[in-house]
């Protein structure tokens, strides 16, 4: 969406457009929650990409499709008749019941796929459904910066108030501080909003991290929406855990809603099928919301989805080695460049610090500077981390390049990174 006013830009946009501001009473036009958000850098760079001929190491898509058998399976049901008229506004009953059957065999959570399982158009919706059930003005709601641009105007929606908690580098990834959480944490504090594993640092927060937010969570008697996108893309190590959903720990089952996606593990970022698990109570409050904004979506990619989720543990297995293998070389040729790379315990992103480049070609740790020149200067195309940071000063040296692309691509922009 395009600001239309002179508002300072949020998290996640540009600036403004310069299309006309107000009405003829001299009331902006765009709802003043939404002022601070202009047009999102994701397509300001994929522009400049098309423009350059650069490669589009910055939009986190895959460059090919997930697998054969869960594409067919979405043929089928459109050839069947499934899915091509409005499907049920919970979602269909065998997506439930797969999301219901996949929590319960990978994490040992048990949920009833009737009453505790809700389909969305893609893990977008189901975080602003979820803050504008959960969230009133004057609310506020914690969110771990650096964090995904949608987070800031879903809260701005809601009219609550966003209160950024900073993931920090340290010892090659970035970490989270329990004390600045702790005492981030007011009367009004209302909701926490967690990512794991997190966009665009690539941290997969640890068992004795999620503990602790758990114990913080119960304490104070928060409400938590976990963002668990990438629960699939845990590149584990001695050092990282396989992914562990907060909603596993001691009286986070009942205070906790769990977003799930098909887009990163499968490959379908198109198909925009997403998914809610917590209570009923919770499920019921983020329906409420959920009804009124697609109402109902992808029905025929749901039963699709419903299949994928069923795929043998060799899938999952296969597409993390495969992601593993992709990180390792674009983060070995981003080294090599002269940046300072923070290599990912999860998701296909890879953060990395432009200041070792030094300052005329780090642009002085100009995050936004640096990936404007980068497309002319290498032909790659990078986003700068500061979009996704209230504190911009604390993400500006910071530049994200995506790893979800096929091999011979990332070793073209290896290369053309040289030129650094």
């Amino acid at each position: 969406m395009a600001a239309m006013t002179s508002s300072p830009s949020g998290p996640g946009t540009t600036g403004t457009t310069g299309a006309p501001g107000s009405s003829a009473s001299g009331r902006p036009l765009l709802n003043r929650r939404l002022a601070e958000f202009g047009t999102t850098i994701f397509a300001e760079m994929s522009a400049l990409a098309v423009r350059t001929g650069a490669i589009n190491l910055g939009q986190g898509f895959p460059d090919t499709d997930g697998p054969d058998e869960v594409r067919e399976a979405a043929v089928r049901a459109l050839r069947d008749g499934r899915g091509n008229q409005y499907p049920p506004g919970p979602g269909v009953p065998e997506l439930r019941a797969a999301v219901a059957e996949h929590q319960a065999r990978v994490y040992g959570l048990s949920y009833d796929p009737d009453r505790e399982v809700l389909v969305t158009a893609g893990a977008t919706e189901a975080i602003a459904a979820s803050l504008l059930a959960l969230v009133e003005p004057g609310d506020e709601v914690i969110a771990l910066e650096p964090y995904y641009d949608s987070y800031a105007a879903s809260i701005a929606l809601a009219g609550g108030t966003r209160v950024p908690v900073t993931l920090r580098p340290r010892d090659g990834r970035f970490v989270l501080d329990l004390d600045e959480l702790r005492d981030a944490v007011t009367p009004r504090t209302r909701l926490l909003l967690l990512n794991t594993p997190h966009n665009p640092t690539g941290t997969v927060l640890t068992r004795e991290e999620l503990a602790a937010i758990a114990e913080l969570a119960v304490e104070r008697d928060l409400l938590v929406v976990t963002d668990e996108v990438y629960e699939h893309l845990v590149f584990t190590d001695e050092t990282t855990p396989a992914h562990l959903p907060l909603a596993s720990f001691p009286g986070m089952r009942e205070r906790t809603v769990t977003i799930g996606s098909a887009g990163k593990t499968f490959s379908f970022t198109g198909w925009k099928v997403g998914w809610v698990t917590s209570t009923p109570e919770l499920v019921t409050a983020v329906r409420s919301a959920k009804q009124y904004l697609t109402f109902v979506a992808s029905g025929p990619f749901q039963y699709a989805v419903a299949e994928a989720l069923a795929l043998p543990e060799s899938y999952f297995t296969g597409v993390r080695e495969d992601l593993r293998a992709k990180r390792d070389l674009l983060s070995a040729g981003l080294t090599a460049a002269g940046f300072e790379v923070y290599r990912p315990q999860g998701t296909y992103f890879i953060t990395t610090d432009i200041r070792p480049l030094g300052d005329d070609r780090s642009h002085g740790g100009d995050g936004f500077a640096f990936c404007r020149a980068l497309p002319e200067r290498a032909g790659v195309v990078a986003i700068p981390n500061a979009v996704f940071y209230d504190h911009r000063e604390a993400g500006a040296p910071f530049v994200r390049f995506a790893f979800c692309k096929r091999t011979e691509v990332l070793a073209n922009a290896v290369e053309r990174l040289k030129a650094l």
